[in-house]
C-alpha cells in the first residue's frame, strides 16, 4: 500500500489531479458543487476533465509513442506545478544561498526524472474513479489555499487528496500534493536530505539528470 500511495503522490504531482480522473461527465458533475466555485477548486476540476479526454483520446497513441505522451505530461506539468518554488521547499536548508540557476535546475532535473519513471503509469489509471472536492481553505501565513477533496471508488473508502496552491501571477499553480496525509514534498525532502548533506547542489542535480541518481521517495 506505501508504494502504490507514493505512486499516486508522485503522479499527482505531475499532473496535478490526473490520479482524480473520473469520467468527463462526472468531473462536470463535480464543478456544481459548492466547492468548487473557487477558482483554485475549479482549476483542479477543469485540468482534471481536460487530461482524462486527452489521456482516454489518445491512449493508444501514447502507448505507441512515449516521447508524444512526454510531451503532453510535461506540457501539463509546466502549467499546473510551480516546480521551482516547490523545489525551494524540497531542497530546505541545503537550498539556502543557491542561485535561482542551480535551484531551477534541480526542479527541472526533479521533474524530467520524476516523468521518465511514472509517466507511462498514467495510461494505467482507473478511469472509473469520481471525485469529490469537499473544501477550499486558506493556508497559514497568506502562502495560498488547500483544495482538499477525495477519490472515489467502487468497493473502497475515499481516499482524502489535498492539493497546496499559490497564485504566481494571476494564475494558480499546485506546489504541492498530499494523499491520505502524504506528501510529495516532504517525501522528496527526507529522501534528498543524505545526498544533499554529501554532495552539493550541481552534483546531486547532475546525477538526477544521469539517472545515476532515482527520484523514488525512499528514504
Amino acid at each position: 500500500m506505501k508504494n502504490s500511495l507514493l505512486s499516486l503522490v508522485i503522479a499527482s504531482a505531475l499532473l496535478a489531479g490526473a490520479p482524480l480522473l473520473a469520467t468527463a461527465q462526472t468531473a462536470k458533475a463535480a464543478t456544481t458543487s459548492p466547492a468548487a466555485q473557487g477558482s483554485a477548486s475549479k482549476l483542479v476540476l477543469d485540468s482534471s476533465t481536460r487530461i482524462l479526454t486527452t489521456l482516454e483520446a489518445r491512449r493508444a497513441e501514447f502507448r505507441k509513442n512515449p516521447a508524444t505522451l512526454k510531451q503532453f505530461i510535461t506540457g501539463e506539468f509546466t502549467r499546473m506545478f510551480d516546480r521551482e518554488y516547490a523545489a525551494r521547499l524540497v531542497l530546505g536548508v541545503h537550498g539556502r544561498g543557491a542561485s535561482d540557476a542551480d535551484v531551477k535546475g534541480f526542479a527541472d532535473a526533479l521533474a524530467d526524472n520524476l516523468m521518465s519513471r511514472y509517466g507511462t503509469s498514467l495510461l494505467d489509471f482507473n478511469s472509473k474513479l469520481r471525485v469529490r472536492v469537499k473544501s477550499e481553505s486558506a493556508l497559514p501565513g497568506n502562502r495560498g489555499v488547500k483544495v482538499s477533496s477525495e477519490m472515489l471508488r467502487d468497493g473502497g473508502e475515499p481516499i482524502p487528496v489535498d492539493y497546496l496552491m499559490r497564485n504566481v501571477g494571476g494564475q494558480w499553480k499546485v506546489f504541492d500534493v498530499m494523499v491520505e496525509g502524504i506528501s510529495y514534498v516532504q517525501t522528496f525532502k527526507n529522501q534528498f536530505d543524505t545526498p544533499l548533506r554529501q554532495k552539493t547542489l550541481p552534483q546531486v542535480t547532475a546525477e538526477l539528470r544521469s539517472g545515476k541518481l532515482q527520484a523514488s521517495g525512499n528514504n
